[in-house]
């Protein structure tokens, strides 16, 4: 099944810089491609290359890959909220306060990236279970509304995102 692209009023204009980075074709597959890339981007990094932040107050890339992973569990957690037609008014997701109190920059990259490879495959598999029906469901998280459908667009594009961040500033 190839998802549509969401609408311009099935979210804010905010997400619509993640959503418009997302490739056109099969965005579940995308997505299972995605994180193999991520993957091989960083295969091999020193530990020293792994905790090099570019600009003081920037995130190191294991950082980085913690925040990929927060958002991976939010954004799947709000489809399935969304697509099960819960009408609770869900949290905001602040990332800067995440970062901060997550441990993943004390983790080594292996670990961190195992976790995504399963947050991914969980996303994945929730995904693949939604019919019409569910991707056409909306809800609000932090006072925006999203169709489902935007979630996986929202990931991918997020996490292209980042690797291009990853590419020109940690990796050059």
């Amino acid at each position: 099944m190839t998802l549509r692209r969401p609408n311009r009023d099935e979210h804010i204009e905010y997400y619509g810089l993640y959503i418009d980075q997302a490739p056109e074709g099969d965005i579940l597959q995308v997505l299972v491609d995605e994180l193999e890339s991520t993957r091989q981007l960083l295969a091999g990094l020193s530990p020293e290359a792994e905790v090099f932040r570019y600009s003081p107050g920037k995130w190191n890339i294991r950082q980085i890959i913690g925040h990929l992973i927060d958002t991976e569990w939010t954004f799947a957690y709000r489809g399935l909220c969304f697509a099960r037609a819960d009408p609770a008014v869900l949290a905001p997701f602040d990332q800067e306060l995440w970062a901060r109190t997550s441990n993943a920059a004390d983790r080594p990259l292996s670990s961190l990236l195992e976790e995504f490879g399963v947050a991914r495959r969980a996303s994945l598999a929730a995904f693949h279970g939604f019919g019409d029906a569910e991707w056409d469901r909306t809800g609000i998280a932090n006072d925006c509304p999203f169709s489902v459908r935007c979630m996986p667009f929202i990931l991918a594009g997020h996490e292209r995102h980042h690797h291009k961040v990853i590419v020109e500033q940690y990796l050059r």
